[in-house]
């Protein structure tokens, strides 16, 4: 004889539970990553997206100590990818930079050019 089980029922949610609701720190994190990532070529956004890491660290342990009731971590990690590549942009335009100022020291003269035939 084979026992048929049905599924399980989703346990009811006790009447004093608060309701699940959207961080708001999420989305700032998120804003800021983007304007770190849009900002990033210009090394302005290196500011910006700092802020977002600082953010989303503090964010992510809020939305962890409340159980599942704040949600956003999908905005979290969004912002986290954006603001790191906003700090690879501004860092990569830092070394480009560099190597065009090397590059431009290195093809003009390094001191005063004599007349031939001057001791």
């Amino acid at each position: 004889m084979a026992f048929v089980t049905s599924p399980a029922a989703a346990p009811a949610r006790h009447p004093m539970d608060p309701d699940p609701a959207p961080s708001s720190k999420a989305r700032a994190v998120f804003a800021l990553g983007l304007v770190g990532f849009l900002t990033g070529a210009f090394v302005g956004g290196v500011i910006p997206a700092t802020v977002a890491l600082l953010l989303a660290r503090q964010t992510a342990r809020q939305a962890y100590a409340s159980q599942g009731y704040l949600t956003g971590s999908a905005w979290i990690r969004r912002g986290r990818r954006l603001a790191w590549a906003g700090i690879v942009l501004a860092l990569t335009a830092l070394v480009v930079a560099s190597i065009a100022g090397l590059l431009h020291l290195a093809g003009s003269p390094g001191g005063p050019d004599f007349a031939p035939g001057t001791d």
